[in-house]
């Protein structure tokens, strides 16, 4: 694990006719103080970008996320310069074990800026992605990761498809 806590990026490129100055982005090591807004970015990001999701499985998911997932997993968040998160990581040993980006923060760079955090930390990184959710699909492979496989179900065993990805670090 790296020594240092934050991470300045390279800012975001502006796009053509972007008038803003990009801001800085800056990886950190979570805090439990850093929870409640990190379940609250997943509850966003996945009511925008997860419709397959029953109601059943999604409440069962959010529970797991809140009492076992966040409290448990190697977590960083992305923050802009004044501080506020807008994205997080979960890692596991050599795993991206969840990436999530407040929705209204799409696009501008919080969630490659993470992805280029856990590859730092896992050079040939793996990640699954619903295969119900394209655009994680798209932005992985964007990324330069390469499928190795599929699931028919999530890993407990429910009817969501994965597609699994390695980086070729």
């Amino acid at each position: 694990m790296l020594a240092h806590r934050h991470h300045p990026l390279p800012p975001p490129l502006k796009r053509r006719g972007d008038e803003q100055k990009p801001m800085p982005i800056l990886i950190r090591k979570a805090t439990p103080a850093d929870h409640p807004r990190a379940l609250a970015i997943w509850r966003t990001a996945v009511d925008a970008t997860h419709a397959f999701l029953t109601p059943q499985d999604r409440i069962d998911i959010d529970i797991m996320v809140e009492r076992d997932h966040l409290p448990n997993v190697d977590l960083w968040v992305a923050t802009d310069d004044i501080g506020t998160v807008h994205a997080f990581l979960g890692m596991g040993e050599d795993e991206i074990d969840s990436l999530f980006v407040d929705p209204a923060r799409h696009g501008q760079g919080y969630g490659s800026a993470l992805v280029a955090h856990a590859l730092r930390l896992a050079p040939n990184a793996k990640v699954d992605a619903s295969e119900q959710a394209p655009q994680a699909i798209a932005f992985y492979e964007s990324r330069g990761f390469i499928r190795t496989g599929r699931s028919e179900t999530d890993p407990m065993g429910r009817p969501y498809p994965l597609i699994h990805f390695r980086y070729p670090g």
